[in-house]
């Protein structure tokens, strides 16, 4: 592994930081027949991007629904002394981020929207992304010692990571029109929720549910035959469980992994839960 690679420039709920040495312990990547030289790296659910700052690969792409955090990537990318100028302005005081907080997006420049992103990102509660119906950011102020609003060194590389990729708001089935035998696809969508009260689905305005997972597994298969190696996470729930293995025969794996959950409503809840890792070699 690389030492000073970049990390997360935001928390995520369901973010694979803490399991990326598993992955690594498990064999859980792709075998060498992936060449990150030649082939392509997909991540349509970016969200942090763990997965990608783990392995940077030569040529990526990387898209989601979420259009702030894709503006957000972007700035990174293009416009990191601007950014960073920016997040050094903050403040953290509840006044202050609530104001923050109601600001109209449709008159803030791409520059301000990401850095109102990462403001709300690091001082709101959990670090959580929420949305209501209308599309606003609805999450409360948190509580911290000190929060980091701009963690300038991680930024920088990140930005210096992100110059050759190409980063889209996009639906994940367009990965479809995209791909090539041999490119790698990781899936982390929106988990199936393991109980009524427990989905964190609401990244976007839309939901994920079981007609959106059956759709995702079907594009994981249709992936699969291409000659494309595919990794996908979620929840480990008796319907996750059911639908992969209808498609074990095609050689499908599912690997069981250990993740903890910090964001829960019912504290005596969080801690150590199984995770599934789909995987097609």
């Amino acid at each position: 592994m690389i030492k000073n690679r970049p990390k997360p420039f935001v928390k995520w709920v369901g973010g694979k930081r803490q399991l990326l040495k598993q992955f690594r312990k498990m064999d859980l990547y792709p075998p060498h027949d992936f060449d990150p030289i030649h082939n392509t790296y997909y991540e349509p659910f970016a969200g942090g991007g763990a997965v990608f700052f783990d392995l940077l690969p030569k040529k990526a792409v990387l898209s989601d629904l979420n259009k702030e955090l894709v503006v957000t990537y972007n700035v990174i990318k293009n416009n990191i002394d601007e950014l960073i100028t920016s997040l050094k302005k903050h403040r953290y005081e509840k006044e202050y981020f609530l104001k923050v907080r109601a600001k109209n997006m449709n008159k803030l420049s791409d520059l301000e929207i990401a850095s109102r992103f990462i403001f709300l990102n690091r001082t709101c509660f959990n670090g959580m992304y929420r949305v209501n119906s209308k599309g606003q950011f609805n999450v409360p102020f948190g509580k911290y010692n000190n929060p980091t609003i701009c963690d300038e060194d991680n930024l920088r590389k990140v930005s210096k990571a992100l110059q050759d990729v190409k980063i889209n708001v996009e639906d994940y089935k367009k990965v479809l029109n995209k791909v090539q035998k041999g490119d790698f696809i990781y899936f982390d969508p929106p988990y199936y929720p393991v109980s009524k009260t427990a989905s964190f689905t609401s990244y976007t305005k839309e939901g994920f549910l079981d007609k959106e997972q059956i759709e995702l597994r079907n594009t994981f298969l249709e992936l699969h035959k291409r000659g494309c190696f595919v990794m996908l996470s979620n929840s480990d729930t008796p319907f996750i469980n059911k639908i992969y293995k209808e498609i074990e025969n095609e050689g499908v794996k599912i690997n069981k992994v250990r993740a903890g959950r910090a964001i829960n409503s019912n504290g005596s809840k969080r801690g150590k839960i199984n995770e599934v890792l789909i995987t097609n070699y």
